[in-house]
């Protein structure tokens, strides 16, 4: 820049090296994502008439066109949260956003085993990637090994984006008084969080007729 500009003897990248970050990080953060298992899991697929997820489906919905604020899906196994938040995040990534689909344990797992030296990713690179993704998504969240170490890492994930008004969706099946009260307190703010519970039953126990009944339109 020309002496005299406000930016003359700054340091600062250029558009085009900006871009090509942001595409690196969003192709790593898909690499590290488990949404590969849920590719077909969109809106159109899950039926809303299933009872008990017409809400949450809503929801959902709404959340997925705008992501903004937390989304917390409860209900026990079986009854559409995983589909739901695959939905949500497959549809993100279709509108061009950042997005991280993970399975809680699986999470923390990866965590561990960057601490390895054989690791390609060291963990404070990963540890960073996860708590700043634009969208996290967090399924089964309880199902974790609830070790000192496993709560800690969960907490200061969960923290930084509350303090941050990061987007975020997580999956329980556990009730809220059986969440660890850090999280709880933060999952329960209801001028941030929006929490939806599913009441189906387990949708795959059901026989492929009984399944089709079910989602056939009502007479």
């Amino acid at each position: 820049m020309p002496y005299g500009h406000a930016s003359f003897g700054r340091l600062f990248q250029c558009e085009c090296l900006l871009s090509q970050m942001e595409g690196r990080r969003a192709g790593e953060l898909m690499r590290f994502s488990a949404l590969d298992a849920f590719r077909d899991k969109s809106f159109e697929s899950f039926d809303p008439r299933i009872p008990g997820a017409d809400r949450a489906y809503e929801l959902a919905k709404r959340f997925a066109r705008d992501p903004k604020d937390w989304l917390i899906l409860i209900g026990p196994y079986g009854c559409g949260k995983t589909h739901l938040a695959a939905a949500i995040a497959n549809e993100a990534i279709q509108s061009g956003n950042q997005a991280l689909f993970a399975i809680v344990p699986d999470l923390l797992d990866h965590l561990r085993s960057a601490f390895s030296p054989s690791s390609e990713v060291q963990y404070d690179e990963l540890f960073e990637r996860v708590r700043t993704a634009f969208l996290l998504i967090l399924d089964d969240l309880g199902t974790e090994s609830a070790t000192p170490w496993a709560r800690e890492k969960l907490y200061q994930i969960i923290n930084y984006r509350y303090n941050y008004r990061q987007p975020t969706v997580i999956t329980t099946n556990r009730r809220m008084s059986e969440i660890d009260d850090r999280i709880r307190s933060r999952m329960t703010d209801q001028a941030f969080c929006t929490v939806a519970e599913l009441a189906a039953e387990d949708y795959r126990q059901r026989r492929p007729g009984e399944r089709r009944k079910l989602g056939s339109p009502k007479r």
